[in-house]
C-alpha cells in the first residue's frame, strides 16, 4: 500500500476527529467530501460513495467514543436526552444504513446533500439565551427529541454519517439546549447512531477495511485533542465554526450534484 495514500487517509481522519471532538459531531460532515474528492486529487483511486459511506461510519464510531470519553466530567453530558435520542436515532439509522445498498451513488450524495443545506439553514437562527441556562435546569420536549432524532437517524444512515452535523443544531435550536452540553450530549447520541450505521454498511458489504482503519487510528488520537480545546473557546466561536463548515459542505456537495 502506497505510504503517500496511508498518509492522506490519516490527515483526513485526523482533522475530521479533531472537529468531531471540539463541535460535538461524528465529523463526516467533513470527513465525507474530503474522503470523496482529495484522493483522486493526490493520484489516488478515487472511492465510490458507497465506499466513502462505509468508511465514515466505522470512523465514527470510534471517534465519538473517545469524544464522549473526553467530556465525562462536569456534567456535560445529559443522560436523559443521550437516552431518548439515542434509541431513537439508532433504529432510524439501522434502517437508513441497511437500505442504503439500494440506492444510486447519485441518490446518496443528493441525500448528503439535503442534509447538510437543512443544517445549514437552521445554523443561522438566533439562538439568544441558551447557554444562560444551568444544566441542572435544563428541560426539552421527549416525544419531539424523539421524532426529529428517529428522521435524522435515518438520513444519517444512508449517508454513513452518524447524522450530529443536523442533531446539533435541532438541539440548539429546536430543543434549546446549551451549547456544551449540546456539543457533549451530541457526542454520545452519535456514538449510538453510528451502531446502528455501522451494522447495516458491514452487513451489506460497504466497507473498504484497510483505509476504515487507518481512519480509526486517527480518530482515536484527534477525538480527546479536539474535544479539550472545545472545552476552552467560546460558545459563540463553536457555533460560528461549526456553521462555515456545514455551509462551506453543502456548497461543495450541491455544485457537484448540478
Amino acid at each position: 500500500m502506497d505510504l503517500g495514500f496511508i498518509i492522506t487517509i490519516f490527515l483526513i481522519g485526523f482533522l475530521g476527529s479533531y472537529v468531531s471532538g471540539m463541535l460535538g459531531i461524528g465529523g463526516s460532515i467533513i470527513k465525507y467530501p474530503m474522503l470523496l474528492y482529495i484522493p483522486p486529487l493526490m493520484g489516488y483511486a478515487a472511492f465510490t460513495a458507497h465506499e466513502v459511506s462505509g468508511i465514515s461510519a466505522i470512523q465514527v464510531f470510534f471517534a465519538t467514543i473517545s469524544g464522549v470519553w473526553a467530556y465525562r466530567k462536569g456534567g456535560y453530558l445529559n443522560k436523559q436526552l443521550i437516552l431518548y435520542m439515542g434509541g431513537s436515532i439508532l433504529i432510524g439509522s439501522f434502517v437508513g444504513g441497511y437500505g442504503s445498498k439500494l440506492m444510486s451513488e447519485g441518490g446518496i450524495n443528493v441525500i448528503y446533500g439535503i442534509l447538510a443545506l437543512i443544517a445549514a439553514i437552521m445554523m443561522f437562527i438566533p439562538k439568544k439565551g441558551i447557554d444562560d441556562i444551568p444544566f441542572d435546569q435544563v428541560k426539552f420536549n421527549k416525544w419531539l427529541a424523539v421524532g426529529l432524532s428517529l428522521l435524522v437517524g435515518i438520513g444519517a444512515g444512508i449517508v454513513g454519517a452518524a447524522g450530529a452535523f443536523l442533531l446539533v443544531p435541532i438541539m440548539l435550536v429546536v430543543l434549546k439546549i446549551p451549547t456544551r452540553m449540546t456539543i457533549a450530549s451530541s457526542l454520545a447520541i452519535t456514538f449510538i447512531s453510528s451502531i446502528g450505521a455501522t451494522i447495516g454498511k458491514v452487513t451489506t458489504g460497504q466497507v473498504d477495511y484497510f483505509p476504515a482503519f487507518i481512519m480509526v487510528i486517527a480518530s482515536i488520537i484527534a477525538s480527546p485533542l479536539g474535544a479539550v480545546a472545545g472545552k476552552k473557546v467560546n460558545t459563540k466561536v463553536l457555533q460560528v465554526v461549526l456553521a462555515l463548515l456545514i455551509v462551506a459542505t453543502a456548497g461543495k456537495i450541491w455544485i457537484d450534484i448540478l
